[in-house]
């Protein structure tokens, strides 16, 4: 039995997808905070169970039977998720996994400027501590976070942003299908994956030039202070915490820790990743059939 936490998420719901392309639904269980959400699931034989990170007997039942159980990293930052994370390995564990995995990031270390690559540092200590196998799963950084970075300037012609570095931007489609190989593949990783990255890492510049190709319009990138940017953010409603973890991730690009790119996704995939500029154009395709 595998289980895949988060299932009803953006990357764990197409895990899970690709999942089932490759072993039968009946060893496949997701844990999710709402059933509900995941009835798609049950109506093709897979063990649905609620479960959260917050409930340590919820997790008993959810991961009930697990021979491996996938962690889908939790969208917050800081301690909170990490008390989380550890959560939710201490269930696997208690529930006999034989291996964890777990969505971790490129940048993954105790010392980078982008607070959730600590974050997921620290969780890989703890899955380390856990004295089970486990696999962590070095995912390139979202490429869908690109796409939201340059917001109304697919309209307006401009994005204005700070000072960056070349990011190995990649498809969670892409990452969700070596996953699925992975979880199909026990044991073809131990510890730490290489960088799961598309084959290109592109600065913002690149992307405006992306951009402009997928439009068939102009658009220009201009870069903003540090401090104005923030205090844009902040003016806008943004929380003054979130705002510094947004210019973390410039902070991060700018010394490169995001600028690595691994044959290993393609070896995985058994084809290219998905490249940014495709990934843009569906984006506008999406678009323009709402």
């Amino acid at each position: 039995m595998i289980i895949v936490t988060g299932a009803t998420g953006q990357l764990g719901r197409q895990i899970v997808e690709r999942l089932l392309t490759r072993v039968p639904a009946d060893q496949v269980g997701v844990s999710v905070r709402d059933p509900q959400k995941a009835q798609v699931f049950a109506d093709q034989g897979i063990r649905v169970r609620q479960g959260s990170f917050t409930d340590a007997a919820s997790l008993a039942h959810a991961f009930e039977g697990a021979s491996q159980v996938l962690i889908v990293s939790v969208d917050k930052m800081g301690e909170e998720v990490v008390r989380q994370h550890r959560a939710a390995i201490d269930g696997a564990v208690a529930a006999g996994a034989r291996r964890i995995l777990y969505t971790s990031h490129m940048g993954a270390d105790a010392s980078s400027r982008f607070q959730p690559c600590r974050d997921h540092a620290a969780t890989e200590d703890a899955l380390r501590d856990s004295g089970v196998p486990f696999t962590s799963l070095r995912n390139g950084f979202y490429a869908a976070s690109a796409v939201q970075f340059l917001g109304h300037a697919m309209r307006s012609g401009e994005v204005s942003l700070p000072a960056d570095g070349p990011v190995s931007w990649t498809a969670h489609a892409d990452l969700a299908d070596a996953a699925a190989v992975i979880l199909a593949d026990e044991g073809r990783f131990d510890g730490p994956t290489p960088p799961l990255t598309a084959a290109q890492a592109l600065t913002f510049d690149d992307i405006a030039r992306l951009a402009t190709d997928a439009t068939g319009h102009a658009i220009t990138r201009s870069t903003a202070p540090d401090d104005r940017f923030r205090q844009q953010l902040v003016g806008r409603g943004v929380p003054a915490e979130a705002a510094d973890q947004l210019l973390g991730i410039f902070a991060a690009s700018r010394a490169g820790e995001f600028a690595a790119v691994d044959p290993t996704l393609a070896t995985l995939l058994g084809r290219e990743p998905i490249t940014l500029s495709a990934v843009l154009r569906k984006e506008l395709s999406d678009n323009d059939g709402r």
